[in-house]
């Protein structure tokens, strides 16, 4: 391979890296709390909302989406996860909210992503002439699709491990709970016998 084909195949692997358009957070919701978020998004663009209650009571939370005129595009109550996909017909601000009003002392933590309109190239250009693409091309495009389905199994992965990290600290902590509280009930009943035992004692020697 070339040194010019090299520097290519570098700038194509660094347009991979840091090519972004998806919007990922994982936050805390409050018990009796709703968090907002935010998207300029332009007309016709094909968005994609994606979210998962990770930790927390029964794992549910209510979500809703409106577009710039306040009309409820989506709208679900105690859901655990879901994917919703829409076209923006408006352009404007649209508005997600994530509530957890209805839970009075758990609170959640959520993860979401949100994608807005179509990738952007990895490379200005590439792809428009209309000869066959070059074998640094091809490897670039291949590596990059490889690259995002690796990305969205290790986001899956990773949402799994919190959710059963959290079931496993949780059923710890109960385990803890019902050991201490075995320890102590069999500590009172040793002290009542001996002392039980001592009584009937004492009373015998009282008569003698």
């Amino acid at each position: 391979m070339s040194r010019e084909a090299s520097l290519s195949f570098i700038c194509i692997l660094f347009c991979l890296i840091s090519n972004s358009w998806l919007e990922e957070l994982t936050f805390e919701l409050e018990d009796n709390e709703r968090q907002c978020f935010h998207e300029m998004i332009y007309n016709e663009t094909k968005c994609t909302l994606e979210f998962q209650v990770i930790t927390g009571g029964h794992y549910d939370v209510d979500v809703y989406l409106k577009d710039p005129e306040n009309k409820i595009l989506y709208n679900e109550k105690k859901k655990q996860y879901d994917s919703h996909t829409f076209v923006a017909n408006k352009k404007g601000e649209y508005v997600f909210c994530f509530s957890n009003e209805f839970s009075s002392f758990t609170h959640k933590t959520v993860y979401f992503d949100f994608q807005s309109g179509e990738e952007r190239p990895l490379s200005p250009g590439i792809g428009d002439h209309h000869t066959a693409l070059t074998m640094i091309e091809t490897t670039a495009l291949s590596i990059h699709e490889s690259l995002k389905v690796i990305i969205d199994y290790q986001t899956h992965h990773r949402l799994r491990e919190l959710t059963s990290r959290e079931m496993a600290e949780y059923l710890y902590e109960r385990v803890q709970y019902w050991s201490l509280g075995q320890t102590i009930v069999i500590v009172f009943v040793a002290v009542g016998e001996v002392l039980v035992l001592r009584n009937f004692f004492s009373e015998k020697r009282d008569r003698l």
